[in-house]
């Protein structure tokens, strides 16, 4: 074939169409039902069971609502915490305020993004770099090791002490303008203090102003009464929480041919927390990433994970699997991309976060996974998803592990000294 498509391709298209009733068969279906609803596998469809062999005890029966936000990353550590704090107290639902985790949040990632323009004052304004800082400055997204950030610094409120609000570059052009100007580095911090004065209060007049002391107080599930008074936020994390968010390691699964397994990984530009902890990723083999998960369920702790929640996945029946649509067959051709290949070639990166609360297993050989969610109770069974082995090896890039369900061997990969990732690198996606 050469450059342009010419008629002749046409016609020759057009034949080989015509000449195969498969394609016209799934034209007819496709022009008047949905491309799910046509491509769904009956086989895979029959085999939906949510049920497990290994549970976490204090499973939640009411999952969250992140709603049209970015915040899963979030209300995953959220909701692992939440967890410690129901079983601690004896109490049927909690939630935390994910308004206060969102406000210090933003706060935080508004100096860390003008930390980065001032660390990079004499970079062209239009380099690789420059364009990739301000093409999302203040997202909603985030990633494991900036949540621990956030709850270090600022500590957690329960949600009935700030709840949900409705409203949940240029100051880096001011800052690279007067640096050209000559005005030196110490002005320029002093112009970022007013700046960032500005933004708090621009936060509290769209989320409302967070509340230093608080009153909490519950009903536990034998209706006995409980009330703490005069916390702080890091009084009620380090006080009210059992876990500690630090023994936890992020492990990853990333078979990109510039990436090695066994391998210590941080991204450079990437976090929240000015002087907060690096983002540290440990690169193990999918296996190894699966058996820390099963442990840690089968001892009764929810895992935090990141995958690609959009490929093979149906809302409505929360069900994630890889034989689920069966596209090869609607379109009569083969889908030939390894996990790999769609990384290296931008057909999939880690796009949602969520935790992991059961597993099945047969043996030592696990077969689905189920997961607690952050859009509400509809969907899969009552807001859980189901997830399935495979799947799992496809589009689940992340979990986080605490250290004591961890080989030797996965521990010394964390005590390397880190590769450092571009920014822009696959591992540098955020979760929403």
């Amino acid at each position: 074939m050469k450059t342009s498509i010419s008629k002749i391709n046409i016609k020759s298209f057009q034949k080989s169409f015509n000449n195969n009733p498969s394609h016209k068969i799934s034209r007819n279906a496709l022009t008047q039902n949905s491309m799910l609803d046509v491509a769904m596998n009956w086989d895979a469809f029959s085999k939906i069971d949510h049920t497990y062999s290994h549970k976490i005890k204090n499973e939640m029966k009411n999952v969250t609502n992140q709603k049209s936000s970015g915040r899963c990353w979030g209300f995953a550590g959220l909701n692992l915490m939440r967890l410690s704090v129901c079983e601690k107290y004896n109490l049927e639902n909690f939630e935390f305020s994910q308004n206060y985790f969102m406000f210090c949040d933003k706060l935080e990632k508004a100096n860390y993004f003008i930390e980065n323009i001032i660390s990079t004052l004499d970079e062209p304004y239009d380099s690789r770099l420059v364009m990739w800082l301000l093409s999302e400055p203040i997202q909603d997204g985030g990633q494991w090791d900036m949540f621990v950030n956030l709850i270090e610094k600022y500590g957690a409120i329960p949600k009935s002490a700030m709840p949900e609000s409705f409203q949940s570059s240029q100051n880096a052009s001011i800052l690279r303008n007067n640096y050209s100007k000559g005005i030196n580095i110490r002005n320029l911090r002093k112009q970022k203090e007013e700046m960032m004065k500005v933004i708090y209060n621009m936060l509290c007049i769209c989320l409302g102003t967070p509340p230093e002391k608080f009153c909490w107080q519950v009903n536990d599930k034998k209706k006995k009464f409980k009330r703490f008074n005069s916390l702080t936020p890091s009084d009620f994390y380090r006080k009210h929480v059992d876990i500690i968010l630090k023994d936890k390691v992020c492990l990853i699964h990333c078979p990109m041919s510039n990436k090695e397994i066994n391998e210590h990984y941080t991204v450079n530009y990437l976090g929240n927390v000015v002087g907060g902890q690096d983002i540290s990723y440990a690169n193990v083999e999918i296996d190894v990433m699966k058996r820390a998960v099963a442990k840690s369920i089968q001892a009764g702790e929810a895992v935090w994970f990141g995958c690609d929640v959009g490929k093979m996945f149906h809302r409505e029946l929360g069900v994630m699997d890889m034989d689920l649509y069966d596209y090869e067959l609607l379109f009569d051709t083969e889908f030939t991309m390894d996990k790999k290949t769609k990384l290296e070639y931008g057909d999939s990166v880690m796009t949602h976060a969520m935790l992991l609360t059961a597993v099945d297993m047969l043996g030592n050989q696990t077969i689905k996974w189920r997961v607690e969610n952050s859009w509400g109770k509809k969907g899969g069974d009552k807001g859980y998803l189901l997830m399935t082995d495979k799947w799992f090896n496809e589009y689940t890039y992340e979990v986080v592990i605490d250290k004591k369900y961890l080989p030797k061997i996965v521990l010394e990969i964390i005590d390397k000294e880190p590769v450092a990732l571009n920014p822009w690198d696959p591992m540098g996606s955020l979760a929403y």
